[in-house]
C-alpha cells in the first residue's frame, strides 16, 4: 500500500479524531499536539481518502469519509470525525456524554481501481475478503464497504448483497447488472479498548 503511515503517527490522528469531536463540543483543544509538530509530519500532508468510524459498545455511532483525496490526510480525518459525530444522516449528533464511551477507527484509502470482471462468478474470485474495500455504482446509485466490513460478512455473495441494498438496489444487482466496481485498501488505525 502507498503512503504507508506509521504506528505512532496512526495514533496522533486519532487524538486528532477525538479532540477535534472534543472541540466541537466546546472542549478546550490540547495544544500540546501542535507544538509537538506530529501533525504537520511531511507523511500526513499526503492527498489521501479517509474515513472515520465511530461505535460505541460494538455498534455503529456514526461513519463517514471521502473515496478521493480531499486535502490532506490530517484535513480528511478532523473533517471526517466532526462529520461523523455531528453529520452522520443515520444517528444524532453526538453528545458530550457519549463522546467518553466513543470508540475510534480511522482508514487511510488507496486511490480507487477499476475492477474489470466477466460476470458474477469473476467477480467473486476477483475479490479479496478482508483485503478490498468495495465501491459498486450502477446508473445514479452506489455505494462502498470499507474492508473492515467483511469481519461481520465474510461471505462474499452476501457481503455484495448488502453492499447492493446499501446502495438502493436489489440485492442481486450485483448478479443481474453487471454494475461498475472499484478496489480500494485501507490503513487501518483503532483506539486501544
Amino acid at each position: 500500500m502507498q503512503n504507508q503511515v506509521s504506528k505512532e503517527q496512526g495514533r496522533c490522528l486519532l487524538q486528532l479524531a477525538r479532540e477535534s469531536i472534543s472541540e466541537k463540543l466546546g472542549e478546550k483543544p490540547d495544544k500540546k499536539r501542535d507544538e509537538q509538530g506530529k501533525v504537520v509530519d511531511p507523511a500526513l500532508q499526503a492527498q489521501c481518502g479517509t474515513f472515520v468510524t465511530l461505535k460505541i459498545g460494538g455498534q455503529l455511532r456514526g461513519c463517514i469519509g471521502n473515496l478521493e483525496p480531499v486535502g490532506s490526510i490530517v484535513e480528511g480525518i478532523q473533517r471526517n470525525a466532526i462529520n461523523a459525530a455531528f453529520h452522520d444522516s443515520r444517528f444524532p449528533e453526538l453528545t458530550a456524554e457519549e463522546l467518553a464511551q466513543v470508540h475510534i477507527d480511522i482508514s487511510i484509502l488507496t486511490r480507487p481501481q477499476p475492477l474489470m470482471y466477466r460476470d458474477s462468478e469473476d467477480l467473486i474470485a476477483q475479490l479479496r475478503p478482508g483485503v478490498d474495500g468495495v465501491i459498486l455504482r450502477l446508473g445514479r446509485y452506489g455505494a462502498t464497504f470499507l474492508p473492515q466490513v467483511w469481519e461481520q460478512l465474510p461471505q462474499t455473495e452476501d457481503f455484495l448483497s448488502h453492499l447492493c441494498r446499501k446502495a438502493g438496489l436489489s440485492a442481486t444487482a450485483w448478479q443481474d447488472s453487471h454494475p461498475e466496481v472499484e478496489v480500494y485498501q485501507v490503513q487501518c488505525f483503532e483506539e486501544e479498548s
